[in-house]
């Protein structure tokens, strides 16, 4: 059976999560499709002198709530489809998290592996020259997401500067410190998803101490594996591209960092037993965090999750099908719209610094952080407990209540 696209996923949920509410047909409508879709082609120039053209998007998705707020991934399979989806899920969940910012998502298509650090920046700078009329501080704010760093996003807003003349740099976040980046930003991710994790542990039934799978060791995976360690609970197997790893008695996190940063993968650790990737899903776990790519857990293979809460560190990473098998199953989803909402509310703590020139303490940030997460993650369990729904279903409805509201007032 084909797997649905992105945006398709995202509609099941939107229209089932406003039938709920009494939706208007007005609003519903308007959530449907995105308000401005951008596409360009990028042209840059390789080290050998030749020109490269590359697809280009950017998906204005609503603003009801505030500017558009959302990442750019450069990754090789990246299209028009899953960067609406991506658009759309951004303004529900900048509305979760109650935070003044609507929702927008950009793309590349281009494999950035293969590309060296002169090309990554003319790239990166020709992406802004492209969109430099549609973005800026009081319209759209990019961010990282797949496969763009800290650097890439200063490369852009020095190049908005150089279009525009503005150089407060709240174009876009996910910066350099040094270049008006936030403290906590790299982390704030799964920092975010693990006070989430804290509100809602007890309530859960889980234990003290939890034992947890990771997929995907990239920067939210390697992160949360950190935060859930220092914690005290085990992360017993994770996994990347090339292989997974695990070890019923708890990785040495640290110690499969350095083995990662020395191979390129987390396959061959010493520390652990290797085995398929494909299979790290379904291991034993109390905790399963997908912080990879989307459409991970689907209809055909939702059966075999032997995880008694699932954290969605990734965007997308359930189909909303296997959504309805775990629920049936009694196997709790945390949502990716509530989970992992932790780095656009500090990017959005960036651009509010930026916007004033200030500089927050990690520690002012993170206490931020945490007090909009429990809030949050409170108010999504009770009226999932209200309503006899899952928490996905719960998160939407607020978030669309929120949006509604916001649309009315305009």
């Amino acid at each position: 059976m084909a797997t649905k696209k992105p945006f398709e996923n995202f509609l099941i949920n939107l229209r089932a999560a406003s039938k709920t509410i009494g939706l208007s047909p007005e609003a519903l409508k308007a959530l449907e499709t995105p308000e401005h879709i951008h596409k360009t082609e990028v042209e840059f120039k390789l080290d050998s002198g030749k020109m490269k053209k590359v697809p280009a998007y950017r998906v204005q998705h609503n603003s009801a709530r505030g500017p558009y707020k959302g990442g750019i991934r450069f990754h090789h399979e990246a299209d028009l489809d899953e960067v609406k989806a991506l658009a759309s899920l951004m303004s529900l969940k900048c509305a979760v998290v109650n935070i003044p910012m609507g929702g927008g998502k950009g793309g590349v298509t281009v494999n950035p592996k293969e590309l060296s650090k002169t090309e990554l920046e003319a790239l990166s700078r020709g992406w802004m020259r492209g969109m430099s009329d549609v973005v800026g501080p009081q319209k759209d704010v990019p961010a990282p997401d797949v496969n763009t760093t800290p650097e890439i996003m200063s490369w852009m807003a020095d190049e908005f500067g150089k279009i525009t003349g503005d150089t407060s740099g709240a174009v876009i976040t996910g910066k350099p410190i040094e270049n008006g980046g936030s403290q906590g930003r790299g982390t704030a991710t799964a920092q975010g998803g693990f006070y989430v994790f804290e509100t809602l542990r007890e309530k859960l039934g889980l234990p003290e101490v939890c034992r947890v799978v990771i997929q995907g060791f990239g920067n939210a995976g390697e992160h949360a594996a950190d935060i859930w360690t220092k914690a005290g609970h085990k992360v017993i197997a994770t996994s990347d591209s090339r292989g997974a790893i695990r070890n019923p008695d708890g990785l040495d996190i640290p110690a499969l960092y350095e083995h990662k940063k020395a191979t390129g993968s987390v396959a061959g650790f010493a520390g652990g037993e290797t085995f398929d990737a494909h299979e790290l899903l379904f291991q034993a776990c109390d905790l399963l965090i997908p912080a990879a790519l989307e459409n991970q857990i689907q209809e055909g293979n939702a059966n075999r999750i032997q995880a008694k809460v699932v954290l969605e560190l990734a965007n997308g990473p359930t189909t909303p099908e296997a959504d309805d098998t775990l629920f049936a199953r009694g196997i709790p989803v945390i949502p990716d719209i509530l989970a992992n909402a932790g780095g656009v509310t500090v990017s959005t703590f960036e651009w509010e610094q930026n916007l004033k020139d200030e500089h927050w303490s990690e520690e002012e940030v993170f206490e931020k952080l945490r007090v909009i997460m429990d809030r949050e993650a409170l108010e999504i369990f009770e009226k999932s407990k209200a309503l006899s729904t899952d928490l996905r279903r719960a998160a939407f409805i607020i978030a669309l209540e929120r949006i509604q509201q916001a649309m009315l007032e305009k």
